[in-house]
């Protein structure tokens, strides 16, 4: 997207005031979160070691931050992109049962990232994993995940109204669930972000299903690394993908604003054919790949939500700025000035 200053912005809360609010924002979801998923909190990495598998991929070209460890001989370590992989580990190195999980705060540095209104050099999120039954593989399942996390974030935007009775709910009721090959037929001659905006402003909020793999116009929908969701297995809809993004459509930008990323994770199938599709079956001999390929990890979903960007909609800003500290190019800063936005 490109960067946006919309017409006749004006603050709903003071920046002093939007400090307190951003506390009760994150206090009051990431209890939600916790409750209707059964998920513990767990201290995360910031970096993990390169050349384990265990790092985010993302779309496969973006390169992450790294460092040599000077006391360990010069091996180098990376600034995770998100815990994706780790949080799976992590629940076989605790034996969670099923139903159960984990969350964490996931703090991470994105160098590649094209900075607008709602991209940050700067990534924070609630990254979560919950262990599944191999029956519960199904898009039922993913559904009522989704439908938990979304409730969630509609209670919260309720405790916004409630502590600051000038920020008005906009979310609907009900989340609507659509799979991307369904979008492509609505709208055949739209690009894919073009798609979103016509999804979302339609019906407000979306789970968009099946990001990662091919359409029938043999393009994805957008870029999903190919060993942690399952976005080719053959679903109950006739398409194919377990995962998905949520989005919703934020008055302000006028743009669709995705809030998470999530789904039911690869097998040792899916992971397979995942890396085979994209060419880099070379992945099956890194740590965490043998792993799951031997069957160590267990089956699992999850995903991220994202922390400033749960703020930045929920208390109706404009820019990531307004709730986040980073950096930001010198031209945009002056922009939100002169538009009253004023970022951190």
């Amino acid at each position: 997207m490109s960067f946006i200053i919309p017409q006749n912005y004006r603050q709903r809360l003071l920046p002093e005031t939007t400090e307190v609010a951003i506390k009760m924002v994150k206090d009051a979801f990431q209890q939600r979160l916790s409750q209707a998923l059964n998920l513990r909190r767990v201290t995360a990495p910031l970096f993990v070691l390169q050349g384990t598998g265990i790092n985010d991929d993302l779309n496969g070209v973006e390169s992450p931050v790294e460092f040599p460890i000077a006391c360990m001989g010069g091996r180098r370590a990376e600034v995770v992109h998100s815990l994706a992989k780790w949080k799976r580990l992590k629940l076989a190195t605790y034996g969670i049962a099923p139903g159960y999980g984990i969350y964490t705060d996931m703090n991470a540095i994105r160098a590649c990232e094209e900075l607008d209104n709602l991209h940050s050099l700067y990534v924070d999120q609630w990254d979560w994993e919950r262990v599944m039954a191999d029956e519960e593989r199904n898009l039922d399942y993913l559904r009522a995940t989704v439908e938990r996390i979304y409730d969630a974030i509609r209670a919260t935007e309720l405790d916004v109204y409630h502590h600051f009775p000038h920020i008005t709910p906009r979310l609907p009721q009900h989340i609507h669930f659509i799979h991307s090959e369904e979008l492509l037929r609505l709208y055949p001659h739209l690009s894919p972000a073009e798609r979103e905006t016509q999804a979302a402003r339609k019906w407000g909020a979306i789970f968009l299903i099946g990001i990662g793999g091919k359409l029938s116009n043999g393009e994805p929908h957008d870029g999903r690394a190919p060993d942690y969701d399952d976005w080719s297995s053959p679903n109950a809809d006739g398409y194919c993908g377990l995962n998905g993004d949520i989005i919703v459509w934020d008055s302000i930008l006028q743009i669709p604003f995705e809030l998470s990323s999530m789904g039911i994770r690869v097998n040792t199938q899916s992971l397979m054919a995942q890396l085979a599709e994209r060419g880099c079956t070379h992945r099956a001999e890194l740590y965490y790949h043998k792993k799951l390929l031997a069957g160590d990890l267990p089956q699992t979903i999850g995903g991220g939500v994202g922390q400033s960007r749960l703020c930045m909609f929920l208390l109706q800003k404009a820019h990531v700025g307004e709730v986040q500290a980073s950096i930001w190019p010198p031209e945009q800063v002056r922009a939100c000035e002169q538009a009253g936005i004023l970022l951190m």
